[in-house]
């Protein structure tokens, strides 16, 4: 599914409205690396695929801006070893 996905650069997070509900991922940059810290989606829209849209947006985000995908949040963590293709680029 495609979600309305926006980033707030000034807080260092991308957030999607659904169902009146705000899922967001914050995040951290590190150098030449951008760090997912916190994937946050309210348990009524969960399992949507919400978390792993966001976290995409976010690491597409860190690649075209030349900075490496890192992960201290564990569902990012989890994410990029489902999508090693995002660490060799």
């Amino acid at each position: 599914m495609d979600y309305k996905i926006i980033h707030q650069p000034e807080q260092k997070l991308f957030k999607t409205e659904v169902d009146g509900r705000t899922a967001f991922v914050e995040y951290r940059l590190l150098g030449d690396s951008l760090d997912i810290i916190h994937t946050i989606v309210p348990p009524p829209i969960e399992g949507r695929g919400i978390a792993a849209a966001l976290v995409k947006a976010t690491y597409d985000f860190a690649l075209q801006n030349r900075l490496k995908p890192k992960a201290t949040c564990s569902y990012a963590v989890k994410w990029l070893e489902r999508h090693p293709e995002f660490l060799s680029l």
